[in-house]
């Protein structure tokens, strides 16, 4: 165990003043982002640090986490943590509307969800004096400076799971070699995405010992929940129509993904195109683009048909993912065509997909080597090759069917790692089973 007494340095002081001082504008920033999408005023109160439900009693487990990728992806290892302690209750953190909408419908055993503090004095005082967590599991990059210090100054075991680090944030920790040590000093594990994590963190200060390469927690997620009654409703819709999915798209992506889609409908006239913005908030940009290519669009939140003149269906609402990649197992994963990092292609894996990415997935390298080796992914790199992909595996049934095999392979391989994580926190972090159960 490193030595974690080590004195605050000028750069950490000088956050928490200008954190201070920015505070009110951050605020004021942040509760505009919550009143926009219809945040009740009391949780909106939670990220000045103002609970708005009780502490349970008994041992508090915290997980927190950015935003809806990391938040789902601890489901499952909430669940296994649940099986293994069974009186622990939980707490789940994360900042965005979004994620707190999807945690609800998948909420585990013994949870509930808070906003997260501002990493300012008064917040975070408050959230930790109210909640008393017995650990707190920090989920890939959220190192909040003064949120972190407080939880160790008090005696909280903390973890940094499942951790994930851009070279750009490495490098800027390097050049602040004294204030990384600080931080990284608090924490009692780093159990990383893959080798290349856990040597930044190292050479970022994180004492070898504590630095554990593992794999990614996305891949060991439940699959995406699938609602039977629109699945069959969906199908019924779509008949005997191909059908193929570009899944998670960004801005730039779904002109590449049409342009495929005009070449594809030559050879199936009958093509559907299931197509689902990363972000629904632009469906009406999207349903331009679609217009724009010479497609009839029918759009999933005006309740449109799927008839036989859409070429397109805009599947523009939240929580849906699961049901389309049950409808159809061919999938062109977005986020990858750009400079965004790609997502998680084990969900469509997990739903019995075979995926398609672009070049562009350095945020799961670790997670798409796998599949590409196995057969399990393509990637490509531009609409011709995305064309052919989909030809491919629409033409042979065969090559698909061995596809999907692979992929989800993969996931079952990935999951076999879940108890051993388990494992390692329950030690690291102090967490048993409290005498008077295990007595009983």
């Amino acid at each position: 165990m490193p030595d974690q007494s080590g004195r605050p340095t000028l750069l950490y002081y000088l956050y928490c003043g200008l954190t201070s001082v920015a505070a009110p504008l951050v605020w004021r920033t942040v509760r505009n982002k919550l009143q926009a999408a219809n945040v009740p005023e009391q949780r909106q109160q939670e990220r000045l640090g103002h609970a708005s439900l009780p502490r349970p009693a008994g041992q508090l487990i915290w997980f927190h986490a950015a935003s809806v990728g990391e938040t789902l992806s601890v489901i499952s290892l909430i669940k296994r943590l649940g099986e293994r302690l069974p009186e622990a209750e939980f707490l789940i953190t994360s900042g965005t509307p979004t994620s707190a909408a999807l945690i609800e419908k998948r909420m585990p055993p013994r949870a509930r969800h808070q906003y997260p503090p501002l990493d300012t004095a008064g917040p975070v005082r408050r959230f930790l004096d109210h909640w008393r967590s017995d650990a707190g599991i920090f989920v890939e990059s959220e190192i909040w400076p003064r949120l972190i210090v407080e939880c160790a100054t008090r005696g909280t075991p903390l973890a940094l799971l499942n951790a994930r680090l851009s070279d750009k944030s490495v490098d800027g920790w390097k050049k602040r070699p004294k204030t990384a040590r600080f931080i990284l000093d608090h924490f009692r594990l780093f159990l990383t995405q893959n080798d290349k994590t856990a040597q930044n963190l190292i050479s970022m200060g994180a004492h070898p010992d504590l630095v554990q390469p593992g794999t990614n927690l996305k891949a060991m997620s439940d699959p995406l929940p699938v609602d039977q009654a629109t699945l069959s409703d969906i199908r019924a819709q779509i008949g005997n129509r191909p059908v193929w999915i570009a899944s998670s798209t960004h801005a730039g992506e779904e002109e590449t993904v049409l342009a495929a889609h005009a070449a594809l409908i030559k050879r199936w006239p009958d093509l559907l195109l299931l197509l689902i913005p990363r972000h629904p908030e632009r469906s009406a940009d999207v349903a331009a683009l679609v217009k724009q290519a010479g497609f009839n669009a029918a759009i999933r939140s005006k309740g449109d048909e799927i008839t036989d003149h859409a070429h397109v269906y805009v599947a523009d609402t939240l929580g849906e993912t699961g049901t389309w990649y049950a409808l159809c197992p061919i999938v062109f994963l977005g986020g990858s065509l750009k400079e965004i990092g790609g997502h998680n292609p084990f969900e469509p894996a997990q739903a019995g997909a075979a995926v398609i990415t672009g070049p562009g997935y350095f945020n799961f390298a670790e997670t798409f080597a796998p599949l590409i080796e196995t057969g399990g992914a393509l990637q490509i790199q531009s609409a011709p090759e995305l064309a052919e992909a989909v030809a491919t595996w629409l033409s042979d049934p065969a090559a698909l069917d061995t596809a999907r095999t692979a992929a989800n392979s993969c996931v079952n391989t990935q999951k076999s790692a879940l108890d051993a994580i388990v494992d390692t926190l329950c030690i690291k972090l102090n967490l048993t089973i409290p005498d008077s159960t295990s007595s009983g």
